[in-house]
């Protein structure tokens, strides 16, 4: 189990990579398995929300 600064920590580089990301337009040019899994993870929080 992560600790609560972890979680934090985590939550924030997620937020810095889609910035760069979203400027870099890097997911067009990452790994199929990769862009996969990151569509699997928009789609759970999308279930949750």
């Amino acid at each position: 189990m992560a600790t609560e600064k972890q979680r934090t920590a985590a939550r924030e580089n997620i937020k810095k990579a889609t910035a760069a990301a979203k400027e870099q337009r890097t997911i067009a040019h990452l790994p199929k398995a990769t862009r996969t899994a990151l569509g699997k993870q928009g789609a759970k929080a999308r279930r949750h929300a």
